[in-house]
């Protein structure tokens, strides 16, 4: 296995993959988490995560499934919390 990670202001991002998996391509799945991330916290920072794991345990699971990444659409993403935070 190998580790890939990359650090946005405080927060480490860390990805643990096969050795046969791009690293750019993790590299590319982290930026596009914290982009998510990001939309829906509205600058996303360590507080807003801790404060609301589940918020961020959800969107994670609707970019992964059984350790493939299955989205990466911000907006395909976030449509389903949406629907989740207006009830």
């Amino acid at each position: 296995y190998k580790i890939t990670y990359r650090r946005y202001a405080s927060l480490f991002f860390i990805v643990g993959a096969d050795e046969d998996e791009n690293e750019l391509g993790t590299l590319e799945f982290i930026h596009a988490l914290v982009e998510t991330l990001d939309k829906y916290f509205e600058n996303v920072c360590e507080l807003d995560i801790m404060s609301q794991l589940d918020k961020a345990h959800f969107i994670v699971d609707e970019m992964v499934m059984n350790g493939c990444i299955v989205e990466t659409n911000k907006n395909l993403v976030l449509a389903p919390i949406a629907v989740l935070d207006k009830n």
